[in-house]
């Protein structure tokens, strides 16, 4: 009995001295961590320029509701709205035709577009028709005629300075200038239709009642610049009853604005991602 606990001593001062002898091997270097890429900056995309045309103003009241609501003060203060929208997403940069009670003409309208270099134009009305029962948003676009008499006409005048985007086409004959005019005018007729057709499909996801056919084709004055898309919006009709009301009541425009920006949204996506647009 004696002897063991000398063992046992031996023992664990050997293993004591073992344990102290490995807890004093150098570890090994850790190998340095590894360095993680730098994130590459992109460049945001440009703003793209949204023209927004609320008709009439001024002595120019538009159409006249039942209730004495003039279309000038309607659209004017939905027209703001739709800008506040707009500007929330971060992806625009409004411009306004007139941003008080001011009468603007057709031909101006067009040349403050084509001056803020817009990427679209939206004109924004509201209807009136002899039937009280006509109701329903609908959307314009330029005429094939009406595109082609704005071309000659175009082609005719003195000074042509900037008919396309900057292009200078005093120096060039009526005949050639007028191809060019309706070659750009095709292509900008084509996408204005595009944008048409969105919106329609806006107005009717969100259950906003439109006309039958609501892409419906027109001559008016402000859809005639050669090279920026553009649309006339027809809000609804301040000739029927629950248009008018509905025309005045904030949720509705609200929806109308919802309609409308994410047409505009929808617009862009489709033409980035369009072969043309990979090309440049």
């Amino acid at each position: 009995m004696s002897g063991t606990p000398s063992v046992s001593r031996r023992y664990i001062f050997t293993a004591a001295i073992g344990a102290a002898s490995v807890s004093f091997v150098p570890a090994l270097a850790s190998p340095p961590p590894r360095q993680q890429p730098a994130p590459i900056r992109t460049k945001p995309p440009p703003l793209r320029t949204i023209m927004l045309d609320p008709g009439h103003g001024g002595s120019d009241p538009g159409a006249i509701a039942i209730s004495g609501t003039y279309e000038k003060s309607v659209v004017l203060g939905f027209s703001q709205l739709l800008e506040r929208n707009l500007l929330a997403t971060g992806r625009y940069r409004v411009v306004q035709t007139r941003r008080g009670d001011s009468f603007v003409a057709l031909r101006r309208r067009v040349e403050l577009a084509k001056g803020a270099k817009a990427d679209l134009f939206v004109s924004l009305h509201a209807d009136w028709h002899p039937d009280g029962d006509t109701r329903g948003a609908s959307v314009y676009t330029l005429s094939e005629e009406a595109s082609d008499r704005e071309s000659a006409a175009l082609a005719q005048r003195e000074n042509r300075a900037g008919a396309l985007g900057g292009v200078d086409l005093r120096r060039k004959s009526d005949s050639v200038a007028e191809v060019l005019i309706s070659m750009a005018q095709r292509g900008t007729v084509n996408a204005s239709r595009r944008f048409a057709d969105i919106t329609v499909e806006s107005f009717e996801q969100q259950h906003v009642q439109v006309l039958p056919r609501a892409h419906r084709q027109a001559g008016f004055a402000v859809l005639t610049a050669a090279d920026i898309p553009a649309a006339l919006v027809e809000l609804g009709y301040l000739s029927n009853r629950s248009d008018a009301k509905l025309l005045l009541q904030r949720d509705h425009q609200q929806r109308l604005a919802l309609c409308l920006t994410q047409a505009i949204d929808r617009y862009f996506a489709v033409a980035a991602a369009s072969p043309a647009a990979k090309k440049t």
